[in-house]
C-alpha cells in the first residue's frame, strides 16, 4: 500500500507528520507529488500558536471549523505522477499548483489545480495565493492617482502589496514593519519610506511623511490587533482603513472616540475568499489568478524566500518562525 506524509497541528505549539494511505483516484482526479510548499507566517501561525477561532465560514473552507487535530496550508506546488480513469494521461509531469495543506502526496479534482506557466518556477508558484490576496487588497483599497496610502506590516502580503502599490502614480507610499530586514526589502520595492511602528514617535513620523492630514488609504497587515489603531489614527478625514490582517482569536481594542467619531473614516475588511460585489460579474477566478501569475514575473517574491526546510523537519520551521521572526521571511518546505 502506497503512503503519504502529511502535517497535523496536533496541540498549541505542535505539529506532527503522520503516515496515511494514498487515496484512490477517481473520474478526472490527479495525484500530487509534492515538490515544496510555503508556510503561512499569518494565519498558519494562529493554528500553531492556538489563537485560532473556531467559526463556519461558507466562503472558506479552508479556515472554517478548526480544530485539533488538522491539517492545515494552502500553497503547494507538485508535480502529477497519476491521474484518474476520466483524466487525459498527457497531464502526467505537469507542474500545478493547489490550495491544499502540507502533504508529500494528495489527491485532487484537475478543475482545483493551476498549472504553472512554463516561464515560472515550483519556488515562484508557491507564492501565488499570497500574489492573489494581495491583488485583492488593492482592489478593496481602490487607489487613486496622487493619494497617500500606508500599510502597515510588510510581511511577505505586506511586501507583495507594497509592490503592486508602488506601480501607481501615488503621492506617497509609507510603510511600517518593526524589523529592519522588511523595512529594507519595502524600500526597494519602491516605497517611500517605510518605518518602525514600535517607535514611541512613530506616529508624529508617520504624519509628516503624509503630508500632516494623514493617509487617504491604509491597510493593516501586521497581524496585530493594536496597529488598528495607528491606523486609524494616521487615515484622513473620509479616509479608508482596509484591513487585511486575520486576527483570530486575538481581541482588536480599538480607539474609537475622540476624533474617530467625527472622521468619516471607512473600516472594510478584506478577505480573499470573496471579492468587492461589483467586481464579480468581471473578475472571476482565473481572470484574478492570470493576473497572479503575471504579478509574480514581474515582482519575483521567490527572492524574499530566506529558508528552506525539508517536510520531516517542519516542528523546527514553526519554531523559527515563532521564535526568530526578525531573520524569517519566507520558510518553504521542501520534500526531497
Amino acid at each position: 500500500m502506497r503512503t503519504r506524509h502529511t502535517l497535523y497541528f496536533v496541540a498549541p505549539y505542535r505539529v506532527e507528520l503522520r503516515e496515511e494511505p494514498l487515496p484512490e483516484l477517481v473520474a478526472r482526479e490527479a495525484l500530487v507529488e509534492t515538490i515544496c510548499s510555503a508556510i503561512s507566517a499569518g494565519s498558519e501561525m494562529l493554528l500553531y500558536r492556538g489563537r485560532f477561532p473556531s467559526v463556519h465560514d461558507p466562503h472558506d473552507h479552508l479556515s472554517s471549523d478548526l480544530t485539533y487535530p488538522t491539517p492545515y496550508g494552502y500553497a503547494c506546488v507538485g508535480r502529477i505522477i497519476d491521474v484518474g480513469p476520466q483524466a487525459e494521461r498527457s497531464l502526467i509531469g505537469r507542474l500545478v499548483f493547489a490550495f491544499h495543506p502540507h502533504s508529500t502526496h494528495f489527491a485532487a479534482p484537475l478543475d482545483h489545480l493551476h498549472f504553472l506557466p512554463a516561464d515560472v518556477s515550483a519556488e515562484a508558484g508557491c507564492f501565488l495565493a499570497n500574489t492573489e490576496t494581495a491583488i485583492n487588497l488593492v482592489h478593496d483599497a481602490v487607489p487613486l492617482l496622487g493619494e497617500r496610502a500606508l500599510v502597515l506590516g510588510q510581511g511577505v502580503v505586506g511586501l507583495l502589496t507594497t509592490a503592486l502599490l508602488a506601480e501607481f502614480p501615488l503621492q506617497t507610499l509609507l510603510t511600517a514593519d518593526k524589523y529592519p530586514l522588511r523595512r529594507q526589502l519595502s524600500l526597494a520595492l519602491g516605497a517611500t519610506d517605510s518605518l518602525d511602528p514600535s517607535r514611541s514617535d512613530f506616529r508624529a513620523l508617520a504624519l509628516d511623511r503624509l503630508g500632516r492630514v494623514g493617509a487617504d488609504f491604509s491597510i493593516e497587515l501586521s497581524g496585530a490587533p493594536s496597529a488598528l489603531n495607528d491606523a486609524i489614527a494616521l487615515t484622513c478625514f473620509g479616509g479608508r482603513v482596509i484591513i487585511g490582517s486575520w486576527y483570530g482569536a486575538q481581541r482588536a481594542t480599538l480607539d474609537l472616540g475622540g476624533a474617530f467619531h467625527r472622521s468619516r473614516i471607512s473600516l472594510y475588511a478584506s478577505q480573499v475568499s470573496t471579492i468587492r460585489p461589483e467586481l464579480s460579474a468581471r473578475w472571476d477566478k482565473a481572470r484574478r489568478l492570470a493576473l497572479a501569475w503575471d504579478a509574480l514575473r514581474r515582482i519575483r517574491p521567490e527572492r524574499w524566500i530566506t529558508h528552506r526546510i525539508p517536510i520531516q523537519q517542519a516542528p523546527e520551521a514553526y519554531r523559527l518562525i515563532d521564535q526568530a521572526p526578525e531573520a524569517v521571511l519566507q520558510v518553504l518546505l521542501v520534500y526531497p
